[in-house]
């Protein structure tokens, strides 16, 4: 099947990626998306964009080249409390937000308190997905976060980006078909994630896609293919 959305993309306002809006649109109408996510970097994560760059995405037009933009943020899930480094006045600009744990920003503890910090921010009313929560930045016991993930119609991603081999993540790939196992036994969705930090990265889940086919993870459980459906399961509103 075509995936016709991804939802976490960064642009150079995140400060380590290389591409613009306009030309992130562009790349995904030409590889079919219906709609494409950008989701910049909170502020804590060194080099990222200010927070008023978040109050000002109104300004930004929803559909560009024929695709509509999701404009938001990835939150650093800040410590084991599932602390998030932006607040209400923030989140309410964003029109999704991504919560995820970066190794520059991260005070850890042990398996259990890392799981702990998960589940407070799968718990929060504002997070629509978990990124990366397969990379291995954190040691986590992921049964109780998937359940945590269906109670609350949280989206866990499956990464693409961290399962490049020269980044080293050994652990990302046992750890997203373990995820996968578990999604598909407990029946919840998952979303696929490009994590592009250039246009031409956008909807390339070569390292994920082939994970879904070794376990026969069904279709209808991969909300790329069902871009409507993924955002009612969210409850986003366009």
């Amino acid at each position: 099947m075509q995936p016709l959305i991804d939802l976490h993309t960064h642009t150079i306002a995140s400060g380590h990626a290389y591409s613009t809006i306009q030309e992130m649109a562009q790349a995904a109408a030409q590889k079919g998306l219906q709609f494409l996510g950008i989701t910049e970097h909170a502020p804590t994560l060194p080099g990222a964009c200010n927070s008023i760059y978040f109050r000002n995405l109104h300004i930004v037009p929803r559909e560009m080249y024929g695709i509509r933009l999701l404009l938001g943020v990835e939150l650093n899930i800040l410590d084991t409390t599932g602390r998030l480094d932006l607040d209400e006045k923030h989140y309410e600009c964003c029109d999704i937000r991504i919560a995820g744990i970066h190794s520059l920003c991260w005070e850890g503890g042990s398996r259990t308190q890392n799981t702990d910090g998960m589940l407070a921010a799968i718990h929060s009313p504002w997070t629509h997905i978990i990124s990366h929560p397969g990379d291995g930045t954190a040691e986590l016991d992921f049964d109780p976060i998937v359940r945590a993930a269906r109670e609350t119609q949280t989206l866990l991603e499956i990464n693409s980006s961290s399962m490049i081999p020269s980044r080293h993540k050994e652990v990302a790939r046992p750890n997203n078909l373990e995820i996968l196992r578990l999604c598909r036994k407990y029946d919840i969705p998952v979303i696929l994630g490009s994590d592009a930090h250039i246009s031409f990265s956008i909807a390339d889940y070569r390292y994920a896609l082939p994970l879904l086919e070794e376990i026969h993870f069904p279709d209808e459980l991969v909300m790329n293919y069902w871009p409507k459906q993924a955002l009612e399961y969210m409850n986003i509103t366009l």
